[in-house]
Formats: C-alpha cells, sequence, structure tokens
C-alpha cells in the first residue's frame, strides 16, 4: 500500500506516555512529525501542513477534501468528509468525517488516546482478542457495525463522533449530522433541478482527467453522461463483478458506445483468484469480504494517472436500494428496523451453515448492534435510505473506492457532496420506488443512454459464465480457510457443514446460489484471520 494521495497518520493525545507512542509510530508505514505539543502528537507518512496554525491554536485534516479554513469540527466533518485533529489551547479533538469513510481506529490506554489510519499498528499496544460480536455482523451481514473492528481492543471512531482532551480528562463527543439536525421536507425537486446540482458538483472536476467505471447499473451511466456533458477528459473502464453472468460488460459497452467515450475492459484470471481475496482481506483488515473482484481493477487505476468518479451512496439516495416492501409498509419502529436489518442480511442458505446454537447467539447480537448504530435515524423522515446508507454503504461498500482505489490514487463521489446529497435526500422515498425517479434523472441527463438496457431491471435472458470465485484455485483457498473455521471453532458450524468441509475441495461446488457464496465468503474470511493470527491468538472461547 502506497500512501500517495491520502497519507498515512498516526498519533496521541491527552497524558501520552512516549514509550508507548515510540511503539505506535514504530509500527506502521514510516512516518514524518507534524504535530508535537504536551497533549498531542500527529505524525503522517507525507508533510502534512495544518490547515490552521495560530497562538497555540491548531487544526489538520487527511481527507481528500482539504478545508480552507478553521471552523467548528462538525463542520469541517460534513462539509469536507474528512477526519482531522484540532486543538485550541484548551481542549483536543480528534474527529471523524460525518459518514466516517475515512477510517480512523483508536485504543485507549490510561488517560491517553492513541490513533492510527490503520488496525494493524495499533495492535503493536494492546492483546490481540477476538470481538466475537463484530465477526458475528462480519458474518451475517457482510460489514461491522458501529465502532466494532476483528479486535475486542481496538474500536473505530463513527461518522459524526469525536474523542476530546479536555482539563485533563477525555471524552466521547457524539453529534447528528447536518442531514439529522435538518430533517429534509419534499420540497419536490424535479429531476432536472437534480441535474443541474450534479453539474455544479463536476466543477470541482474541471481540469482533471476522470475515469469513470461504467457497469450495466444505473450510477455509472448518470455520472458518465455528466461527464461526457461537461467536456470532460474522460475513460471508462469496467470489469467482471464475479456475478456469474458478466451482464455489465455488453451493457456498459453498448453505454460507453452511445456516449463516445474510449472503453476498456479489465479481465480477470481465475487462477489468481486465491491471491487477489488474500490481498483484499488483509488490504481491508479482515473487516469485509466484499472485494476481492475488484482487485485487478483498482490495481490498474493507481497507475492510470486519472481521478476515479465513484458512484459511492447512489443507491440509497436515489432509487430506494435494500429498502424493501415490508420496510415501506411497516407500522412500527420495530417492524421498520427489522426489515431493514433483514434486507441488510445474507438469506438464507441451501443448508445450515452455522450450529443452531452459533446461529441464534449471532442473529441476536446482530440485531443488538444494528440497533445501537442506526437509533439516532429512528422516526427521520429518510430512515431507510439512511439505514443503509450509515451502515452497508459506510462500512462495506465504500472500502472499494477510499481503501483499494485510495489511498494510491485519487477518488471522488459526487453523490456525498453536500448539495446533491441534500436535495437527493428530500425526495421521498416513494417518489423513488421501483427506480421510478431514477429513470427520470438519466432521462434529463441523457435519454439515449437512459433507454439502454441496465442490471437494474434485467429482462434480457442472462448468459451464464463460470464464477472466478468457485473455480477450482477459489475452492481449493476456501477449503483450506473453511477447514481452519471448522478446527479452531468447531461449535461455530453446523454439522452439515463439517460433513462438506470433510468431503474435500471439491464438495464446495454444491453452493452455487448467491447465498451460499457469501456465507462461504464471510466463513472464509475469518478461517484466514484465523490463521494470520495464529501465532497471537489464544484458546478461542466463542460465547455459544
Amino acid at each position: 500500500m502506497q500512501f500517495n494521495v491520502r497519507p498515512y497518520v498516526c498519533g496521541a493525545f491527552g497524558r501520552v506516555d512516549s514509550v508507548v507512542l515510540g511503539k505506535l509510530t514504530g509500527a506502521g508505514p514510516r512516518v514524518r512529525p507534524a504535530l508535537q505539543t504536551a497533549e498531542a502528537a500527529l505524525f503522517s507518512s507525507a508533510p502534512l501542513p495544518p490547515y490552521h496554525r495560530a497562538d497555540g491554536a491548531f487544526a489538520f485534516s487527511w481527507g481528500e477534501r482539504r478545508p480552507p479554513a478553521l471552523g467548528d469540527w462538525m463542520s469541517v466533518a460534513e462539509t469536507y468528509e474528512t477526519p482531522g485533529l484540532i486543538g485550541d489551547g484548551e481542549r483536543v479533538t480528534l474527529h471523524a468525517g460525518a459518514l466516517g469513510l475515512v477510517d480512523v481506529y483508536y485504543v485507549r490506554l490510561g488517560d491517553a488516546v492513541y490513533f492510527s489510519s490503520l488496525i494493524q499498528p495499533l495492535l503493536s499496544l494492546v492483546p490481540i482478542e477476538l470481538d466475537w460480536a463484530a465477526w458475528a455482523s462480519i458474518i451475517q451481514v457482510t460489514f461491522p457495525l458501529g465502532d466494532a473492528t476483528p479486535y475486542s481492543q481496538v474500536k473505530r471512531l463513527p461518522g459524526s463522533s469525536a474523542l476530546t482532551f479536555e482539563r485533563g480528562a477525555l471524552a466521547t463527543e457524539r453529534r447528528l449530522p447536518r442531514w439529522l439536525r435538518r430533517e429534509p421536507y419534499e420540497a419536490w425537486t424535479t429531476a432536472g433541478e437534480l441535474l443541474e446540482i450534479l453539474h455544479d458538483v463536476y466543477k470541482d472536476y474541471d481540469g482533471r482527467r476522470l475515469l469513470v467505471p461504467v457497469s450495466g447499473g444505473y450510477d455509472s451511466r448518470l455520472l458518465c453522461s455528466v461527464a461526457v456533458a461537461r467536456g470532460a477528459d474522460v475513460e471508462s473502464w469496467t470489469t467482471s463483478p464475479d456475478d456469474g453472468t458478466d451482464t455489465d460488460i455488453a451493457f456498459a459497452r453498448a453505454i460507453t458506445h452511445e456516449l463516445g467515450v474510449e472503453h476498456r475492459v479489465i479481465t480477470q484470471d481465475a487462477a489468481a483468484y486465491p491471491g487477489d481475496a488474500m490481498e483484499v482481506a488483509r488490504r481491508l483488515e479482515y473487516l469485509t469480504p466484499h472485494h476481492a473482484w475488484y482487485a485487478p481493477f483498482a490495481q490498474e487505476v493507481h497507475g492510470s494517472g486519472r481521478m476515479l468518479i465513484d458512484g459511492l451512496a447512489g443507491g440509497p439516495l436515489l432509487k430506494n436500494f435494500m429498502v424493501s416492501g415490508a420496510a415501506l409498509e411497516a407500522t412500527s419502529q420495530a417492524e421498520r428496523s427489522a426489515a431493514v436489518l433483514g434486507s441488510l442480511s445474507l438469506g438464507a442458505p441451501s443448508q445450515p451453515f452455522l450450529s443452531p446454537r452459533a446461529g441464534a447467539w449471532i442473529e441476536e447480537a446482530v440485531r443488538e448492534q444494528f440497533g445501537a448504530a442506526t437509533s439516532m435515524l429512528h422516526g427521520h423522515r429518510a430512515e431507510l435510505p439512511l439505514s443503509v446508507l450509515h451502515t452497508r454503504t459506510v462500512r462495506g461498500i465504500a472500502r472499494s473506492a477510499v481503501n483499494l482505489v485510495g489511498p494510491e490514487a485519487s477518488f471522488a463521489a459526487p453523490f456525498i457532496h453536500p448539495d446533491f446529497f441534500d436535495a437527493a435526500l428530500s425526495v421521498g422515498v416513494s417518489r423513488k420506488d421501483q427506480g421510478r425517479f431514477y429513470r427520470e434523472l438519466l432521462h434529463a441527463a441523457n435519454p439515449r443512454v437512459a433507454a439502454l438496457p441496465s442490471t437494474n431491471v434485467v429482462k434480457q435472458p442472462l448468459r451464464r459464465v463460470p464464477l472466478r470465485s468457485a473455480a477450482a484455485p477459489a475452492r481449493a483457498y476456501s477449503h483450506r480457510m473453511l477447514s481452519t473455521v471448522a478446527e479452531r471453532v468447531p461449535s461455530l458450524l453446523s454439522e452439515e457443514l463439517h460433513e462438506v468441509i470433510g468431503g474435500g475441495p471439491d464438495a464446495l461446488t454444491r453452493f452455487h446460489g448467491w447465498n451460499d457464496r457469501f456465507w462461504v465468503r464471510g466463513l472464509v474470511l475469518f478461517g484466514l484471520w484465523l490463521n494470520d493470527f495464529e501465532n497471537d491468538l489464544d484458546e478461542l472461547s466463542p460465547p455459544f
């Protein structure tokens, strides 16, 4: 990992132990001091000038967008979606972005907080202990919830949160982001008006060479259409999402041909899948089983010399992605929360993967964590899309752009720009149901592109292609990792899955359905983590 456009940072504040801080700075990428005061220290892999420094006060940020002047930490977080460290001589504040897209991890030791962009360096400061609740979420919903990480003593600073040190005491501060403080009312924003806002957002990219990955869906064709309409220097690339159809590639060719954009297909190799899966898992620090298919694509982006335009958050904001009919029709908060969690969770596999006791414990643990992670959204007019955005989008899906494309290459996410985000959120969920509003937006952007086939509404017969993640090399890798889980935590798995594992790699060929594949990937990720930390873990004592 090369920190080219976003630096690696670490540091501490409070009653800092210089010996502990030395261990932290020596455990990660090479860093240089950016700040050293009596109560705060900040180190960075590249020069990191403050965006404010005067009379003992300081303010640093290390996201993709740099604030031009000092402001309240929350205004900085929600306007620029950046973490940062701010001090005014009396108080030191470490804050996340409003959504928390750029990671800030920390451990608290005594009256000091030690923080890092990466989890791994913090493990030099504390014992490595498995967080069972975090792994429950990773297995069931494919990402951790709240502030959890795979390690019980390392936490992640959630979006719109800060840690402070003032008058000799540490404290946690959580605020409501802008979109919760000012609940968006239905302003009857038209598709044309929203498109104008998106064009204004693109002004920030004027003069940049753009790379807009086009799939067969709505988000990418909208973003590419706007880039072309603005006369940008734009290329488009597509790769296989390893979904067994590769419909994205065929549809993307039609879209880019219509737009007159140079198009490239990034090929993938089934024999390389185990290496890609392990590389992505370790680079994402075992937080999600997603994105192995994205590895070859991200590696090419690093050398492209272009800024990636990513459709992050388009689904929740514009087409009610993962908002089910049951959620829309719920008559109580409990029903609504259960329906959203049901959409986010993996569906039932073709046979039991977890033992009855493990399955029951994991289900209850995830329900509690999801309730805590989304409680601030309850009763909000846009609760349903925001519940998806604040959990799956931030903690799972965003990792491809933030942690695989970045920090080597720049990326932009136009849909989370404050102006577009607020306007899109104000459009009622009923207008977005079944993609109706999104289709209006696409038609306003480019009616010819809007009319082309989409993976969001697939009516054509699907062409089946072999899955990289189910080919012989992947089966051998998956079987090794599943065998590790079966050996180290036998009570986690069902008798049926133990029997399949006993049948060898080719027995995994029975798991060809969508849900089966994701259950396998989550457990394989757990197996890789157990294998990688074999020498650091004591005897495991699962709570089920």
